[in-house]
């Protein structure tokens, strides 16, 4: 059975976290291109890090064997854990409009179209801006991440209306969901043969690469 591992806390000296559409386009005689697209959206990742100690190094080892024995991440981009505007070390914090603590949590009011949702639950003047991430979680398992492609700020009552790509599956992803904005994920499968980790002295250093996994 499947089960979530968490990516180790570690700085990750680089990252490359992208999503990928597959299309073909077709380029005629008359200077006529036709473009299909196929399938759902996915993301791959692709992450490293150096100078590990010995403890983080562990960490890595251990990581690995959950990764090739059911565990799938939740991959997200390391270098971009959280919106802009908060960008930093410490986690996302606050006061929602309506009440009670913020950590980067919020609700799925509605669904205008796959391109557009409104989110609530939010404190009230919550940057947004185009790139950052987004993730919509129907459960533990069904996540979809998006990138936020125009600015938005949240009103005084808390609530947000966000432009995302690539769309939102509609046909997966109804009310009620989840809205994250703290270390926003999707999860992911660690491609087979990628992980590396040679024990070096002093320090070592670790690479691996992973891919979107879609599960119910």
């Amino acid at each position: 059975m499947a089960f979530v591992i968490s990516l180790p806390s570690v700085v990750y000296g680089q990252v490359a976290f992208d999503p990928v559409r597959i299309r073909d386009t077709n380029r005629m005689e008359g200077r006529r291109t036709e473009t299909a697209y196929s399938g759902t959206p996915y993301w791959i990742a692709s992450y490293s890090a150096s100078k590990l100690t010995t403890t983080e190094a562990a960490l890595f080892d251990a990581f690995n064997m959950d990764a090739n024995d059911g565990g799938v991440i939740a991959g997200y981009d390391a270098h971009r854990p959280r919106p802009i505007a908060y960008q930093g070390s410490n986690p996302l914090s606050g006061v929602k409009a309506g009440g009670g603590a913020f950590n980067g949590d919020a609700v799925l009011q509605s669904i205008t179209d796959a391109n557009t949702i409104v989110v609530s639950g939010l404190p009230a003047g919550f940057k947004l801006a185009p790139g950052d991430y987004v993730e919509v979680r129907k459960s533990t398992f069904m996540r979809s991440l998006h990138r936020i492609t125009l600015a938005a700020t949240a009103s005084a009552a808390g609530v947000v209306t966000l432009k995302i790509r690539f769309g939102l599956d509609l046909q997966v992803f109804t009310l009620p969901c989840t809205v994250h904005f703290e270390k926003p994920s999707c999860i992911m499968e660690m491609d087979a043969g990628s992980f590396s980790l040679p024990k070096t002295w002093p320090n070592y250093n670790v690479q691996f690469t992973a891919t979107e996994l879609f599960l119910s």
